[in-house]
């Protein structure tokens, strides 16, 4: 009896060490997906586009498969490789993630090139007007996977960049569960957007009240708006993310610091300036600003250098075609 009472005096000491895990893995996931914040915002907003086009039966099954696939990205293969670079070679990550911000900063900029000189995607194009819906979900669900997944590696390396856990199990515990719960937050959100106007439409044919009627006309004519909104704030966090990771890490690098220590002293200046009630909020709104400025101007001149020399060259080595062609 006294053997059977010590064994689970055991067992609770170690459910106890367990339990105490998993609040400290709980409390850095929830840091770093706080963190990761503006790409989260990003992926988000750049997701809905991708079911534009197809009838309402085919929206939630797309944005499952590309669920599925972001988890796949963050899960399979970016956690274990990131964990293997922290090991092996962990002046590595910040490189690559300011690599991912340069990517993010070409983005947003040939979002606005493109607002402002729009043209057609004449595979797209194709696809609609020779009626081969398949291909096209084939096509869009590849290129969701293929966004989400620098979106990811940006997600999954900020939050590995604030984990300091102990040991490996806790930092492969919170970057499974930020991995999990940003996955699960991003594409619930999307598919409800993307839902919203059939729920509105539903609701203004169905609803008991008058009120709600009406509140289901008010979402199918305002979804669009949202749409629109959607997509602004997706170009200016991928301006203002891409610009403050690039800056962040060539000062961090010791490279270039200028820049970087510039904008928070304007922004701690700003925020000086303004009623302690909305000094935190000045603060962020001028660095995200200035951090925005800077992502713009290094995605300006990334769209040359990727359109004309890594595209094409991309596309050599691959054997896929060139866009436009």
């Amino acid at each position: 009896m006294s053997g059977l009472l010590a064994l689970l005096d055991d067992v609770a000491a170690i459910a106890k060490v367990a339990a105490a895990q998993l609040d400290d893995i709980s409390a850095a996931a929830a840091k770093a997906t706080a963190k990761a914040a503006g790409v989260v915002i990003d992926d988000a907003a750049v997701t809905p586009k991708y079911v534009t086009g197809f009838s309402a039966s085919r929206e939630l099954p797309i944005i499952w498969r590309i669920a599925l696939g972001s988890l796949r990205n963050k899960i399979i293969l970016l956690m274990p490789a990131l964990l293997l670079l922290q090991a092996v070679l962990p002046g590595a990550i910040t490189p690559l993630l300011m690599l991912g911000g340069c990517y993010l900063c070409f983005e947003g900029a040939e979002k606005l090139f493109h607002s402002f000189l729009p043209h057609a995607d004449e595979g797209v194009e194709a696809d609609f007007h020779t009626g081969d819906t398949a291909a096209l979900e084939e096509e869009r669900v590849a290129g969701a996977i293929k966004t989400d997944f620098i979106l990811s590696a940006e997600i999954m390396t900020i939050a590995l960049s604030v984990v300091h856990e102990p040991t490996l199990f806790m930092q492969a515990g919170t970057l499974a569960l930020v991995a999990v719960s940003i996955t699960a937050g991003v594409y619930g959100a999307v598919a409800l957007i993307v839902k919203m106007d059939d729920i509105g439409l539903h609701m203004s044919k169905h609803a008991l009240t008058g009120f709600g009627r009406a509140l289901g006309r008010l979402l199918v004519k305002g979804m669009p708006w949202v749409m629109r909104v959607l997509s602004t704030v997706g170009t200016a966090a991928m301006l203002w993310v891409g610009g403050n990771i690039v800056l962040h890490g060539l000062a961090q690098i010791g490279i270039w610091s200028a820049p970087y220590d510039a904008i928070h002293h304007v922004a701690a200046t700003a925020a000086a300036a303004m009623p302690q009630w909305i000094a935190g909020f000045t603060e962020w709104l001028v660095t995200a600003a200035f951090d925005g400025v800077a992502g713009l101007a290094i995605g300006l001149l990334l769209i040359p250098v990727a359109t004309r020399v890594i595209g094409p060259l991309w596309a050599r080595l691959t054997g896929a075609k060139p866009a436009g062609h």
